[in-house]
């Protein structure tokens, strides 16, 4: 996810996906901790959580909402 592989490992990689359902739920789970936190706020200066506002607990629980959509069903 961080770096591109080259062919061989990335074929490596998505054939191991393929009948391992765990590695498959942790790459679930680390797509959708990416986006969750993308377009966090990392300038200084900023409010920090526990001040914010309401529209912007309003829009992190959107974005969350969003990343969590259901998707097609993993195979076992």
């Amino acid at each position: 996810m961080d770096a591109k592989l080259p062919w061989h490992l990335r074929l490596a990689v998505r054939i191991h996906l393929l009948y391992c359902v765990w590695c498959r739920r942790y790459t679930t789970q680390l797509h959708f901790l990416r986006r969750a936190g993308k377009g966090l706020a990392t300038e200084e200066g900023q409010v920090p959580a526990h001040k914010l506002s309401i529209e912007a607990k309003h829009q992190m629980l959107t974005r969350l909402r969003e990343a969590i959509k259901p998707g097609p069903p993993a195979r076992e």
